[in-house]
């Protein structure tokens, strides 16, 4: 079976493979490997493969994420909220997740702010036991420690994992919000959540802990209510996004609205628009990782000599052809090439396309120095005791990004801790190396202070 065969025989729907060999009819459902045995060889789809590629022994690290759809509580907002840049929402819904125990005082809460992709799941818990993208950073005796402070994470407003979004219901028409969902902030993100903490009763937070489009979020947490913050850790963000993130992510837009399916945003219950979703996730992919990694890991392996392919499928020998034309040149030949199309159709299962939009948009907006006198003028509102994270291999977050941060911070006065962290995995860092970034963490919020027992 030749590759172009896997492919060309490979269709979807909604998101959803369905495959199909010589004898059976096109649109035919395989439900496993087992469903595809035939005579002594496996005949799989190529999105089977390209798993194997990504998730097989040897492969490296990847972050927890999934679609989350329960085990989070809901915290409804019955007033009508206005958003920064004057749109506004009746009302609106945020689905939080909580680990460990809230003291008598109510002092020792921190709030989680996620990146753009993940969902309040940071860790398992009885009503969710899948692990959670943070996984191993939370917990007893770990970087953010439950037995001392009480966790909350929550799904952002704007983001699709129970929180309202533009996937969401509008109660004002009865229909999806869509596009028709108001413009987005980070700043609006946090004034929502800060709804939630008074609803809690929390009136002051332990910290506020983030990384990427959360770092963002924490920054903009000790800045927009200082008196709230007791300290604060950033990793791997900015202040405002910088051109090539800002082109990055424009161009994962322009991509993905550029699918006829995407429909002005209006594909609710219709087709999903598959294509422009996955190659947006590849460009992303890209950004979140970094070419040392890939450099080691991929290299300029070609996915015709993988041993896991020669043992699964059934190839031709017109696989090796040098005699190959037209269409079949472009078709995906290194493994590198089946790692970004895993990634794409992964996402594409998991996450609204309109969200992404919303809240890309939001980061590309950020500014910390909007409507102050300046850029430092608008980081010198946090007073609270900081830790900034940078990764020198970080090409969506730069670290100059970071010291830029940290150096403006001490220069207002703001006690800051700045570390700059060597690694091979790029943005992706920060959920990859416990050791390192939690080590940090956890020194950060247990220092300079005698926590009481909760």
């Amino acid at each position: 079976m030749m590759i172009r065969h896997l492919i060309r025989n490979t269709r979807y729907i909604n998101g959803l493979r369905y495959y199909s060999n010589g004898n059976k009819k096109q649109g035919d459902m395989s439900g496993s490997l087992g469903d595809q045995l035939k005579d002594e060889h496996w005949e799989i789809g190529w999105n089977d493969f390209t798993e194997m590629v990504c998730k097989g022994p040897g492969q490296g690290p990847e972050p927890h994420y999934d679609k989350i759809i329960s085990g989070f509580k809901t915290f409804h907002y019955k007033t009508p909220v206005e958003f920064k840049l004057g749109g506004q929402l009746p009302d609106f819904k945020i689905a939080y997740e909580t680990w460990g125990k809230l003291n008598e005082n109510r002092d020792n809460a921190i709030l989680l702010h996620t990146g753009l992709s993940a969902s309040s799941h940071a860790k398992s818990h009885q009503e969710n036991q899948k692990p959670g993208w943070w996984e191993e950073f939370i917990g007893p005796g770990l970087a953010i420690d439950t037995n001392r402070f009480y966790v909350i994470c929550t799904n952002v407003i704007g983001g699709c994992f129970g929180s309202t979004g533009p996937s969401s219901v509008n109660p004002l028409t009865g229909k999806r919000w869509a596009l028709d969902f108001p413009s987005l902030t980070i700043d609006d993100m946090v004034q929502c959540q800060f709804k939630l903490l008074d609803s809690l009763g929390i009136q002051k937070l332990y910290a506020s802990v983030g990384s990427s489009m959360g770092g963002m979020q924490s920054l903009s947490a000790s800045a927009q209510f200082p008196e709230r913050v007791g300290r604060m850790i950033t990793i791997s963000s900015a202040g405002r996004s910088h051109p090539l993130s800002m082109a990055m992510r424009y161009t994962q837009r322009m991509v993905l609205m550029s699918d006829p399916c995407w429909m002005e945003g209006a594909y609710y219950d219709k087709t999903f628009p598959f294509t422009g979703m996955k190659h947006a996730r590849e460009i992303g992919t890209i950004t979140y990782r970094s070419g040392p990694e890939w450099n080691e890991r991929f290299g300029r392996k070609k996915i015709s000599d993988n041993p896991r392919f020669k043992k699964l499928v059934n190839f031709g020998s017109s696989l090796h052809s040098s005699k190959k034309q037209g269409k079949d040149l472009f078709l995906p030949e290194f493994e590198i090439e089946a790692y970004l199309d895993y990634q794409g159709k992964k996402f594409c299962s998991e996450y609204d396309p309109n969200s992404l939009l919303y809240l890309s948009k939001a980061m590309d907006l950020f500014d910390m120095g909007e409507g102050q006198e300046s850029y430092e003028k608008g980081l010198h509102r946090i007073k609270c005791p900081t830790m900034v994270l940078g990764v020198d291999s970080d090409i969506l977050f730069p670290s100059y990004q970071q010291r830029e941060i940290a150096n403006i911070l001490k220069q207002g006065g703001t006690p800051t801790t700045y570390y700059e962290l060597h690694s091979i995995y790029g943005h992706d860092t920060f959920l990859i190396d416990i050791q390192t970034i939690g080590s940090a963490i956890k020194g950060h919020l247990e220092s300079l202070h005698t926590l009481r027992k909760p």
